[in-house]
């Protein structure tokens, strides 16, 4: 054979065998791709396989996961149910907490949840203070008063002091983290970049439903 069609076929069939091994994807491995909680917990999704997602407006990982958050729930298989947790690890988490749940009350969570992260993230504004916070609250359209009414009520010190406790019962060392069925975590380094993270939770979804069937 000629010298230059024997090069030229061996570089073909590595590339071709190159392909093959990287199109190939390890199976999940507990303890490098996620962590399996001391304490499972229990869901509140009914049959169906609940994930939370528990962040920090103030987290730029959280913020560069959450466009790849948004774009999986737009394709959310339907046997799954999805939930936003405020994490609490520290006072100053708080304001946000309080924001989102307040949003939530005032049927504005959807619509506010990117602006929020754009106007921490983007333009700079630190919403963990009050006064800067009922500011651009009121800039964005909503009426002060009843924001603020709602913000400093029993419901959303409760509804936050539930998302502080969550935080310890679910073993959280940071956010973002994800949780599977109550039980399966991928945070932190584990979870690679925001698309093999989502992956993951692709994958353990799957195991998921694996293990129901098994049952």
């Amino acid at each position: 054979m000629n010298p230059m069609r024997f090069f030229v076929a061996l570089l073909l069939f590595l590339s071709l065998g190159l392909t093959g091994i990287s199109g190939v994807r390890a199976e999940l491995t507990e303890g490098r791709d996620y962590a399996v909680l001391l304490s499972p917990q229990p869901t509140k999704s009914g049959k169906n396989i609940e994930v939370l997602e528990f962040f920090w407006y103030g987290c730029p990982h959280c913020y560069s996961l959450h466009t790849h958050i948004k774009a999986w729930l737009k394709r959310m298989p339907k046997d799954v149910s999805f939930r936003y947790v405020p994490a609490i690890f520290r006072k100053s988490w708080v304001p946000g907490a309080k924001t989102f749940y307040t949003l939530e009350i005032l049927d504005e969570g959807d619509k506010f949840h990117d602006k929020i992260y754009d106007a921490i993230h983007i333009k700079k504004i630190n919403l963990t203070k009050e006064e800067l916070l009922f500011d651009w609250i009121t800039r964005q359209g909503i009426d002060r008063k009843k924001f603020v009414n709602i913000y400093n009520s029993f419901t959303v010190a409760n509804q936050s002091s539930q998302s502080s406790q969550m935080s310890r019962k679910y073993g959280l060392k940071g956010v973002p983290s994800l949780v599977v069925d109550g039980k399966y975590l991928v945070s932190g380094r584990m979870g690679g970049t925001p698309q093999e993270t989502i992956s993951t939770l692709d994958e353990l979804i799957k195991k998921v439903r694996k293990e129901r069937i098994k049952k």
